[in-house]
């Protein structure tokens, strides 16, 4: 594929529509619909952004025994779905400072010990520029609910053997389904 333009169609709060156009192999345009946390992309290289935009949570108890799972209203499918704790980087902050904050935010957990900074990866790669890093790690604290009135999460530990059953019967997040399956099977 061969790049040849980048449009911005739309401009919303937190994402920005555009369209890429390439020419195939075939020599045929095609118009790739996208979108982007960066408001204002108008290259190619803009494509392949170097920002870290958001952390995703890989939290164990203090034990080690079980792993955290929020149960999060997704409006985009109108629907109860299991994943890990996960935001946005908020502007001067570290992914380490954005985890800590996220945890507290979404669960009333205290983040008190990182384990591991797994490399970046991509949330939606068949649509979306936006890479995130995770984070390994342990929490304590006793839940509470999520500070944001624009969030309903329900977030518990889990064993495996729990896991195992909610994979069963449960939607989940793709990466968290993915991982929760393999963590769960050992």
């Amino acid at each position: 594929m061969k790049f040849k333009k980048i449009e911005k169609v739309h401009q919303g709060r937190f994402i920005t529509r555009y369209d890429v156009t390439y020419e195939t192999e075939g020599g045929h345009e095609k118009v790739y619909e996208m979108i982007s946390r960066d408001p204002n992309m108008n290259t190619e290289e803009a494509l392949r952004r170097d920002k870290i935009d958001a952390v995703v949570l890989v939290i164990f108890d203090e034990s080690g025994e079980r792993i955290l799972l929020d149960c999060e209203y997704r409006l985009a499918v109108d629907a109860w779905v299991y994943n890990f704790p996960a935001g946005l980087i908020d502007p001067g902050e570290t992914p380490e400072e954005a985890a800590r904050r996220e945890l507290r935010e979404e669960t009333g957990l205290e983040l008190y010990a990182i384990e591991d900074v797994i490399g970046e990866s991509y949330s939606a790669v068949g649509f979306s520029n936006e890479k995130n890093l995770t984070i390994v790690g342990r929490a304590r604290g006793t839940f509470a609910e999520s500070d944001s009135e624009y969030e309903e999460i329900r977030s518990a530990w889990y064993t495996k053997e729990e896991v195992r059953e909610l994979l069963k019967r449960e939607v989940f997040a793709g990466r968290t389904q993915a991982f929760a399956y393999v963590w769960s099977r050992k």
